[in-house]
């Protein structure tokens, strides 16, 4: 494994716990805004512009071809900031569940699309990945309280509201989700086992599951040592999954086959989240959460477009 420091541009600082990057075509970053319920824009000389308050914790974002913003929001969590760093610590005070959101962008209004899955509620939506055939992968992170955990899932809906789907169940805190360029994997991290993770697809909404031992129905392609987290993940067009890590603070580059190729240092613990955009798909937009923090770093290699 090689490793290396994360070296770029802080596009912008003092967000309130940013996430769910989206690079736009006409050079902005949208990101969500955890801590302050809200969806924002970036612009490249760093200006900060609320594209619509979704209320609760909006976690996960991708943009449809639609023009819309789809978000998992979690529902809200409490904090904790000392020194201007700031973490999460369980639900909101408020918490009434999760649910995923359609934002116009142009407009700002806000839809709930879904709140349930066959009378069971969505408890902390984390995040999301849009396929060609009309829909959406997303990870259920579950809710962690002080004294206990409740699993989570992994769904399928469709982007018009008409349809959702239990794909897998139970998961251990799944976080970051994301596609082969094939489109014929996903691929899912758990974020307190530092495990990533890998399922076929048979067909919208429905994944080849592998049978006991496995805890989840996905096949594990790699778990790291000692005490790490994972949170959410981007691919890269040669297919290698780079998945932001958290407690060690970073991104760790992973072949499709599992082997670990690299590892960006982060300076700071709370590396929650990457995308690719810019010229060529060449330019990694990596969200430190803690700190507030949009930074921009060449990348070695294209990542995969997202359409």
């Amino acid at each position: 494994m090689k490793s290396f420091k994360l070296e770029g541009r802080v596009m912008a600082t003092g967000l309130g716990f940013p996430e769910g990057p989206i690079a736009m075509p006409d050079g902005s970053v949208l990101v969500v805004e955890i801590a302050a319920g809200r969806l924002s824009r970036i612009t490249q000389d760093g200006q900060r512009e609320t594209v619509a308050n979704v209320g609760g914790g909006p976690n996960g974002a991708a943009m449809g071809s639609d023009d819309y913003c789809y978000i998992c929001n979690n529902g809200g969590f409490s904090w904790r900031t000392d020194e201007g760093f700031s973490r999460p610590t369980g639900p909101a005070a408020d918490y009434q569940g999760g649910s995923i959101q359609r934002v116009n962008i142009t407009t700002g209004a806000v839809e709930t699309l879904y709140t349930h899955c066959d009378g069971i509620p969505l408890h902390g939506p984390n995040d999301i990945v849009l396929d060609k055939a009309g829909g959406f992968w997303f990870t259920d992170f579950g809710k962690t309280f002080e004294d206990r955990i409740m699993r989570g899932a992994i769904y399928y809906a469709r982007l018009d509201g008409s349809f959702i789907r239990r794909a897998a169940h139970p998961v251990l805190t799944p976080n970051g989700i994301g596609l082969s360029a094939d489109g014929k994997t996903l691929y899912m991290t758990e974020t307190e086992t530092s495990q990533l993770w890998a399922f076929p697809i048979l067909e919208p909404g429905q994944l080849q599951l592998e049978p006991w031992p496995s805890p989840n129905g996905g096949r594990l392609l790699h778990g790291l040592p000692g005490y790490q987290r994972f949170d959410s993940l981007a691919v890269e067009e040669n297919g290698n999954i780079c998945v932001a890590t958290l407690i060690r603070g970073g991104i760790s580059v992973f072949a499709p086959s599992g082997e670990l190729l690299e590892f960006y240092e982060a300076p700071e613990v709370y590396c929650t989240n990457i995308c690719f955009g810019g010229e060529d798909q060449r330019t990694a937009y990596i969200t430190l959460s803690g700190y507030g923090e949009l930074l921009a770093v060449p990348w070695p290699r294209r990542g995969l477009a997202l359409d």
